[in-house]
């Protein structure tokens, strides 16, 4: 079976893309990442993708006069790389509901959050504020709503006495390491389906969860 030709869309570090590229790159991992796509040039990013000899373009949304007419140039690219899957990874653009509705069912994003508590922004200090036991981030497909589309993965973190906010989002940050590739072998396997608004794996109800304490 061919490998699902995936793109990354950055705007900064790159870490999950690091995270993903490095799953990508094991021997039989369903997926390969076929091509990079920063909004901003001095992503740090894009040498994550350099190093491991990933493609990548950079489209700055400032060229643009509108939001459409950004994503009507990110959407030729894609199309032109023959790309199946896009996965958003710190990618700080909100897109419009033409390019997520062109994209359903093959546009992914991870959140720093167990949605659907917390969507947004500032997602560590509200937790902790809310004192919360545990914490979390999503991986769910993206919808026109922000951070409200089905999820696929889940994984959980314990909140920590002491914890602040950089302690818990150092935590969180690994769980997203692990959850991210974990859903887009789920995805490039076809083991996961759209059911509506909910997502089912291997025919059972979603998300799949992570949680050690389990």
């Amino acid at each position: 079976m061919a490998r699902l030709k995936t793109a990354v869309l950055i705007s900064g570090r790159g870490s999950n893309l690091q995270a993903l590229a490095a799953s990508c790159a094991a021997p039989g991992f369903p997926a390969e990442i076929a091509l990079v796509i920063s909004n901003q040039a001095n992503a740090a990013g894009l040498e994550h993708a350099a190093k491991a000899g990933i493609p990548a373009k950079v489209v700055p949304h400032r060229d643009f006069k509108t939001r459409e007419e950004f994503e009507t140039a990110l959407d030729k690219i894609l199309r032109a790389a023959g790309i199946e899957l896009v996965c958003l990874a710190g990618f700080m653009r909100v897109l419009t509901s033409h390019f997520v509705d062109a994209w359903r069912g093959k546009l992914i994003n991870i959140h720093p959050s167990l949605l659907p508590d917390f969507p947004g922004l500032d997602t560590h200090r509200r937790a902790l504020e809310a004192h919360k036991r545990v914490a979390g981030c999503s991986v769910h497909f993206v919808i026109a709503d922000v951070d409200a589309g089905p999820l696929i993965v889940q994984a959980v973190v314990p909140v920590l006495p002491g914890d602040d906010e950089a302690k818990l989002a150092a935590r969180v940050l690994e769980a997203e390491h692990q959850a991210y590739p974990l859903a887009l072998r789920l995805i490039a396997e076809r083991r996961v389906r759209l059911a509506g608004n909910r997502v089912e794996i291997d025919g059972k109800p979603g998300p799949l969860r992570l949680d050690p304490a389990a």
